[in-house]
């Protein structure tokens, strides 16, 4: 019998193989905006169901774990997206990552998959846990095969550049209209430059 959260891993994931192959197959789906209407309609009543404290079931095994984290972090980005509510899985999310990680869960999935657990560290407004993401990314790296190594560095970069961000002004500053925060005047000069949007 099928486990209730692997529809949305093969959603998420895919059938390829490597990293590479996934995230070549995958990436229209994680980082644009053209699949939140199937997110809401395939996945909606779950991402309900754990922003409401419940599916706490499904972290008691790796695969069920990673499977709510994407429920509370990502799917929330997709369906609520450009409005607070995007974010409302966010302390939910980073506690059940902390949790997990200190259970070596992250160790028992693969690679591909650990990038998603470690990105609800780099979605963290905080830099002690931004320093954390940078280091597991960097030790994602390093674990790879070469040949497989371009699309963990890739997602490295994005973590270092979070990472800074967070040094400079202590949240992010992309979000502040979203959730009715007044920008200042660094911060609006740093929006106007291209590039400074995730």
């Amino acid at each position: 019998m099928a486990q209730p959260w692997q529809p949305l891993l093969d959603w998420w994931f895919g059938s390829a193989k490597s990293p590479d192959e996934i995230a070549a197959d995958k990436g229209k789906l994680w980082f644009g905006k053209r699949h939140d209407r199937q997110a809401q309609e395939r996945f909606g009543d779950q991402v309900e169901q754990a922003l409401a404290g419940g599916l706490t079931d499904w972290a008691q095994r790796p695969e069920g774990w990673l499977a709510l984290v994407l429920l509370l972090d990502q799917l929330p980005r997709m369906i609520f997206r450009d409005s607070p509510k995007a974010f409302s899985g966010d302390l939910r999310a980073q506690a059940l990552v902390a949790q997990g990680m200190a259970a070596g869960f992250d160790r028992q999935l693969e690679p591909i998959q650990r990038v998603f657990i470690y990105l609800v560290l780099e979605h963290c407004e905080n830099l002690a846990v931004q320093n954390e993401a940078v280091s597991r990314f960097i030790e994602l790296t390093r674990e790879q095969p070469e040949a497989d190594r371009a699309v963990f560095e890739d997602n490295l970069d994005y973590a270092e550049r979070h990472q800074k961000i967070i040094a400079q002004f202590g949240r992010f500053p992309h979000r502040n209209a979203v959730l009715g925060r007044e920008s200042t005047a660094d911060e609006i000069e740093f929006l106007n430059r291209p590039g400074s949007r995730f």
